[in-house]
Parts: structure tokens; C-alpha cells; sequence
């Protein structure tokens, strides 16, 4: 169930992050807090489904992975950056 509130807050961050935009989301950064419960592997696992039809379908994900017991995000899944693509640069 913690998994499933963590992609949730993570599929809201992306759609407010690609709000406006013009292009579409190409590259996707996330930081995994130690205490969130959820593995890297298990993000990738689950990257296709989460976000398929959204502005992050076809985004490469890259992943940094906390190992900061005390830092105050740990228990949680952060977006830290996405990069843009405009619908020219599409192929």
C-alpha cells in the first residue's frame, strides 16, 4: 500500500512538472529515500505501467538511491528534475 501512495505522489509530480509545457518529458530524475520501502529495481519494474499514457510515457529514468537513514525525505520518493524535449526535437 506504501508503494502505491509513493508512484501515485510521483505519477502527480510529473504531471504538474510537464503542465504548460510544450514538449514532453524525455528524461526523468527520481531520489528513493532509504526509508521509502521501494527498491530501485522495483521502480523500473513498475516505470512502463506508471506512466504509460502520462507526459513521462517513453522517458528514460535515472535513479539515485539514498542510503541517509536521518535525511528528513527519507521515507519518501522525490522527483529532482525532468528534461524536456520540444515536439520538433521529436522524432
Amino acid at each position: 500500500m506504501h508503494e502505491e501512495r509513493l508512484f501515485a505522489q510521483l505519477r502527480g509530480a510529473l504531471e504538474r512538472a510537464a503542465d504548460g509545457q510544450s514538449g514532453r518529458l524525455v528524461v526523468v530524475r527520481v531520489w528513493i529515500g532509504a526509508l521509502s520501502h521501494l527498491t530501485e529495481e522495483r521502480l523500473r519494474e513498475a516505470w512502463p505501467a506508471l506512466t504509460q499514457g502520462g507526459p513521462a510515457a517513453g522517458a528514460t529514468l535515472r535513479v539515485e538511491v539514498s542510503s541517509d537513514l536521518a535525511h528528513p525525505d527519507a521515507g519518501t520518493v522525490v522527483l529532482v528534475s525532468v528534461d524536456l524535449a520540444d515536439e520538433e526535437q521529436l522524432p
